[in-house]
């Protein structure tokens, strides 16, 4: 039910397309690769700024933060500047964060919520910094697919006054999880993803967003592909079981896309999936 790579025979076809369409992205159109938003490992993000001459320029870029998946343990941002020329091109500021991978060393050991804590050291640095690069600092929408996703959900319910005291409760204003995992009991009893993960029970209940109780502001999206295992569409609408249709007033599959292909319908500006992301930019 979790093993995509093994329920798509050509998933490496996907990952060589978008490596080679990302590689011609960030040689094609302004931005700032590899920008430190701290000191760790791999914490580092890219930067595509909206396109000069877009009407959302002049009062201030709406930001899309896109967090990549690959089960905490793979990929990388430069895996998916793909994504962004879509939204750069119609006013949005778009970001794409990495974080460390799992299992990590035995001296610098990786765990969820690690990579948690770095997503939500990536998002004050957005706050903070995408002013310079056009973007409003008060319009960040979050998007992020399988691992990503949970991360997605994870800051829309972050607690910010705890990060810091400076950031704002609603330092996110909404975010889009698609093909997301939100209760990760069942991840951790994954065989093949117990091996990098190692996940634990308190790990477990301290990053599985489906057990958080509703954030006080903000709205989800949740998503999966129809041709994905229905273990991804239970993922997906147990955030609505979870936070209630006020914050998430949408779940949905999204038809004949697998755990692959839908990241090629976000970065489609006529695909639904991809006019779902810009109603959470609005």
């Amino acid at each position: 039910m979790y093993n995509n790579r093994a329920r798509v025979p050509d998933h490496g076809d996907y990952f060589a397309r978008w490596g080679k369409a990302s590689a011609a992205v960030r040689a094609s159109q302004p931005c700032a690769v590899d920008v430190p938003y701290g000191s760790g490992n791999r914490e580092k993000l890219d930067v595509f700024p909206a396109a000069k001459g877009s009407a959302e320029v002049a009062r201030g870029a709406p930001v899309l933060v896109f967090i990549h998946g690959g089960y905490w343990r793979s990929l990388d941002k430069a895996d998916h500047s793909f994504v962004a020329p879509a939204f750069t091109a119609r006013g949005a500021c778009v970001v794409l964060p990495n974080y460390a991978l799992c299992p990590g060393t035995p001296e610098s050991p990786v765990t969820l919520p690690h990579i948690a804590l770095q997503m939500a050291r990536a998002l004050a640095w957005v706050y903070e910094h995408i002013g310079e690069h056009g973007g409003d600092p008060s319009r960040i929408t979050v998007a992020g697919h399988s691992a990503g996703g949970h991360l997605a959900a994870m800051l829309l319910a972050c607690i910010w006054q705890r990060v810091g005291p400076q950031w704002p409760a609603n330092l996110v204003r909404n975010a889009l999880s698609i093909s997301g995992l939100h209760e990760l009991d069942s991840i951790r009893r994954a065989p093949f993803l117990q091996q990098t993960l190692h996940l634990t029970p308190a790990q477990v209940r301290r990053c599985s967003p489906a057990w958080f109780p509703a954030p006080a502001q903000g709205t989800l999206y949740a998503v999966a592909g129809a041709e994905e295992s229905p273990e991804f569409e239970r993922q997906a609408r147990l955030m609505v079981d979870a936070w209630g249709p006020e914050r998430v007033p949408l779940c949905e599959q999204i038809p004949a896309r697998n755990h692959f292909s839908v990241v090629d319908a976000f970065a489609e500006p006529s695909h639904r999936l991809h006019a779902l992301a810009w109603q959470l930019l609005a």
